[in-house]
């Protein structure tokens, strides 16, 4: 059996990405992504992601919402 490999752990730069790029389009535009509701992201699941950077930064901090994990991201940002 031939199963796809499982995508490479995110590194620092993208988790660094998650809490100082902004949302480039949609309701949430102008948002920090680290900040968009789960409800959005899981629509987003639920009907594809884009593609290119933001697509990959929703994909993950849908899943680190998904996990429970979004205070992870707290020490990564600015003050």
């Amino acid at each position: 059996m031939n199963l796809p490999a499982d995508p490479a752990p995110p590194d620092a730069e993208q988790l660094q990405r998650l809490v100082t790029l902004a949302m480039p389009f949609g309701k949430y535009k102008g948002q920090l992504i680290a900040d968009l509701p789960g409800a959005y992201l899981t629509w987003f699941a639920k009907k594809g992601f884009p593609r290119g950077e933001v697509g990959r930064l929703l994909v993950l901090m849908h899943e680190i919402d998904q996990a429970g994990l979004r205070r992870l991201l707290d020490p990564l940002r600015t003050r």
